[in-house]
């Protein structure tokens, strides 16, 4: 059995709006390639909301949680990627 990879996105820290970092390149996460972790896009990982880095050379796996608590209003955040 495989063990998939994943980071821990990172908040960019001085931004206006909230923006996620891939915690493996720190390329930004798009907000289109984030999703809740439920369902059938359920992934082996013990973590709320996931984003997929869509940097050429990356492609990880991100959880999102840590990063999100740190956002007033993360629901909202993820509602804009929809």
């Amino acid at each position: 059995m495989t063990e998939q990879t994943h980071y821990n996105a990172i908040l960019a820290e001085g931004c206006a709006v909230p923006t996620l970092l891939c915690g493996h390149c720190r390329s930004i996460l798009s907000r289109a390639r984030m999703f809740r972790n439920e369902g059938e896009n359920q992934q082996d990982i013990r973590c709320r909301i996931i984003a997929l880095c869509s940097a050429d050379d990356c492609g990880a796996v991100n959880c999102c949680d840590s990063a999100m608590t740190k956002i007033d209003n993360p629901d909202r955040l993820l509602d804009l990627a929809c």
